[in-house]
């Protein structure tokens, strides 16, 4: 492949630089380069206790974005400023090789560290951001050292070399990397869009929660859908040969993968019709607990005893699930009693409904009411009803509380609460029966 002009004279501007090194034009070109990172350092530095001398006042995205996007990217501005300057004042009396390779190297660590920065602000902070950052600018420096040496379009043309046919198209290992390249850029786009718009929905007020995860998930979906289908195109790989793949993969999933295609079914109904709510208090099957977190795939319910439990979104769509808290937050509370049958009723009565409502959970309306429900083998059955407002704070508690000071005030006012008692008589022993003359046992 012939190289251009520019690849020629760069490589020649290289072979000078390093024939040159221990001239004093190449340590004056050091010098510059070294006095213009530390002087960026020096500044960034600065930069990093004014925003933590700022007023804690809450800033709006805008100048938040702004001071902290400025913080990633001070260092290799300032550097490069310096340099550029430098070299503006240098080349009228040396030449200037090695600030020319300088140039390209801060400029791109620039651009990585604010588009780096610009994703972290968009999908939040994840692990993977920090190695992308690095693979990316050892990528785009390894390109830039490749173009300035004149190696890249011998290492394109080695990779284009390298191809293989699928399905009449033809695709080359170079072809391939720039659909790698682009699919990864347009991807990145995609969850950017996502985080803006996540912000966007987080901050509407109409919405209901529910909505706004299922708009949130599914415009990411549609974004990362609409960048894989964009990119591929746009580096020559036709669609059509991805045809098999996708009927294979349809078929896998109609056959291999349909309890996970219904849970995502299951998910997306369970957020659209709002059927439940992130803090609803529910029972399904065994399981009873308050919604922490609703996916697309399964929902997670925290048990009184802390102990929380993953349910798939199929088994709460097939089931029948016990929503207490759906439409209205109030439950009743139910408690049983017993007393002995010479107790005094009226006022067994009236110390239960004034116990309920010494309690502060207990709700004044509907009022608490107790009732006589039965006659049993040990004592008089007695029945609590009082309204609780917040079940999400269990009930085992207030039960415990109710019961104690029942006791107390029973105790104080002589009414007995019956056990079960057993009375066992001893019989004395049965008298053999007298022979009958004549009869014989058989042997």
């Amino acid at each position: 492949m012939q190289q251009g002009p520019n690849l020629v004279a760069l490589a020649d501007n290289i072979a000078r630089a390093w024939s040159g090194l221990g001239q004093a034009a190449m340590l004056r070109q050091l010098a510059v380069i070294v006095c213009a990172l530390v002087v960026g350092w020096f500044i960034q530095r600065a930069w990093d206790r004014r925003l933590l001398q700022l007023d804690p006042e809450p800033l709006n995205s805008a100048r938040r974005f702004g001071q902290h996007g400025a913080k990633r990217v001070l260092f290799p501005l300032t550097a490069l400023l310096l340099v550029v300057v430098a070299r503006a004042v240098l080349a009228r009396y040396q030449p200037v090789h090695l600030l020319d390779l300088a140039v390209p190297l801060l400029t791109s660590l620039a651009v990585i560290r604010f588009v780096v920065f610009a994703l972290r602000q968009a999908v939040g902070r994840t692990s993977w951001l920090g190695a992308l950052e690095r693979f990316v600018s050892a990528l785009a420096w390894s390109v830039v050292a490749l173009y300035i040496l004149g190696w890249l379009p011998e290492v394109i043309e080695g990779l284009d070399s390298m191809s293989i046919t699928l399905g009449g198209q033809k695709l080359s290992a170079w072809t391939l990397m720039k659909g790698l390249t682009m699919v990864l850029l347009t991807l990145l786009v995609a969850m950017w869009l996502a985080g803006v718009l996540e912000r966007r929905l987080a901050g509407a007020t109409g919405l209901d929660a529910s909505v706004r995860l299922v708009l949130t998930r599914v415009m990411r979906a549609l974004l990362i859908l609409v960048a894989f289908l964009v990119a591929l195109p746009m580096v020559g790989i036709n669609l059509t040969t991805l045809s098999v793949f996708g009927g294979a993969l349809g078929v896998g999933l109609g056959f291999g993968m349909q309890k996970i295609a219904a849970n995502y079914v299951s998910g997306f109904i369970i957020l659209v019709d709002r059927s439940l709510r992130i803090g609803n208090l529910i029972s399904v099957g065994a399981e009873r607990g308050v919604v922490k977190e609703i996916t697309t795939r399964y929902t997670v319910i925290r048990a009184p005893n802390g102990i929380e439990s993953i349910v798939p979104n199929e088994v709460l769509v097939s089931s029948v699930v016990q929503n207490e808290t759906f439409s209205d937050t109030q439950v009743a509370l139910p408690l049983v009693f017993q007393v002995s049958y010479d107790a005094d009723l009226d006022q067994a009565l009236a110390i239960l409904v004034a116990v309920a409502g010494t309690q502060p959970r207990v709700l004044a309306d509907p009022a608490p009411k107790a009732f006589l429900t039965g006659f049993g083998d040990n004592g008089i059955n007695l029945r609590l009803g009082c309204w609780i407002a917040d079940p999400q704070e269990g009930t085992l508690a207030i039960t415990s509380e109710i019961n104690m000071e029942v006791w107390r005030r029973f105790k104080a006012a002589g009414i007995g609460i019956p056990y079960p008692q057993r009375e066992v008589r001893l019989l004395p022993p049965l008298s053999p029966a007298p022979a009958v003359e004549g009869f014989t046992e058989p042997v």
